[in-house]
């Protein structure tokens, strides 16, 4: 019988001597036996459950940083055997006590195909995901919160600065604003609007007086991205207010930019980069997010 979660090892790490291969970025973080590549599954139903419980789990390290603003906040992740649909959290219920149970599966005509029945999805935030799915077939998943941060940086409508080297993740293209602002997105226009800014190869996306929104090719990519923007934004305006007192800012240079985005903002070191809060996670609520079908939630063991 095939196994239901294949782990896929990166190349091995070549020799020090062998100039002519270069290392991949995961293989040049891990110093000894490199960290395994993203999983891959041999059916459908196996690594639906495994991403519907790495969904759950985003919410609640969400959750766990404030991140929660009422009713607003949502996470969108496409299905692995249906493109054309996604998963979103219901309306209404706190992230910290989402289960892969409580998602609701929506096609891209906002019909509700699948999944929890018993609560509606949050209609602006379809509207945004849906447009970025439809746009962009490369990304998986989608997050939006209105972090305190991500709020009051939003506000200058422009782009994080390159001010440390956390921020290079989302340098150059892979950084965009959003910079039209109508209100609560209620119609597919604003929606597509949200996706043309975000471009073809936008990471993260500030949206001017509303807050933050990152994409990825796994939940957990664009769990991190908006972590790490929403504190790069909490690191900006703190640099802010200490120019405005005269003290000189000392940008990264392109060039050390460009290299460390090339080392570090790759889809398998973004994936791995959540895991540390996904496994704190795990263990905070003794599994409680992880799916009765899932047989492995981040390595064997979990």
């Amino acid at each position: 019988m095939a196994p239901s979660a294949t782990r896929v090892e990166p190349p091995v790490r070549p020799s020090k001597d062998d100039a002519t291969k270069e290392l991949t970025p995961l293989q040049a973080i891990s110093q000894g036996v490199c960290l395994p590549g993203i999983p891959l599954f041999s059916s459908y139903d196996k690594h639906r459950a495994w991403m519907l419980s790495h969904m759950a789990g985003a919410f609640r390290v969400f959750a766990r940083n404030n991140f929660t603003e009422g009713m607003s906040g949502h996470i969108s992740v496409r299905d692995p055997e249906h493109p054309h649909l996604f998963w979103t959290n219901p309306l209404g219920r706190f992230f910290g006590l989402l289960k892969p149970s409580d998602m609701v599966l929506v096609d891209y005509d906002g019909n509700v195909v699948g999944g929890n029945r018993s609560r509606p999805a949050n209609a602006a935030g379809f509207l945004i995901h849906s447009a970025i799915h439809k746009a962009r077939p490369d990304v998986t998943a989608a997050c939006h919160c209105h972090g305190r941060a991500g709020k009051a940086w939003s506000a200058f409508s422009k782009k994080l600065e390159m001010l440390n080297q956390d921020v290079c993740y989302l340098y150059g293209d892979a950084q965009a604003v959003y910079e039209d602002f109508g209100g609560i997105v209620f119609s597919e226009e604003e929606g597509k609007k949200l996706a043309a800014a975000l471009g073809p190869k936008g990471k993260g996306m500030i949206l001017r007086n509303h807050g933050l929104l990152t994409v990825g090719g796994t939940v957990d990519e664009a769990a991190f991205l908006y972590i790490l923007m929403e504190r790069s934004c909490e690191v900006q305006l703190n640099v802010e207010a200490a120019a405005a007192n005269g003290t000189p800012k000392v940008y990264v240079d392109d060039d050390a930019a460009a290299y460390t985005f090339k080392m570090a903002s790759d889809p398998e070191s973004l994936y791995w980069e959540f895991q540390p809060d996904l496994e704190y996670e795990y263990e905070m609520t003794n599994g409680a997010f992880k799916h009765p079908d899932c047989d492995t939630v981040i390595w064997p063991g979990y």
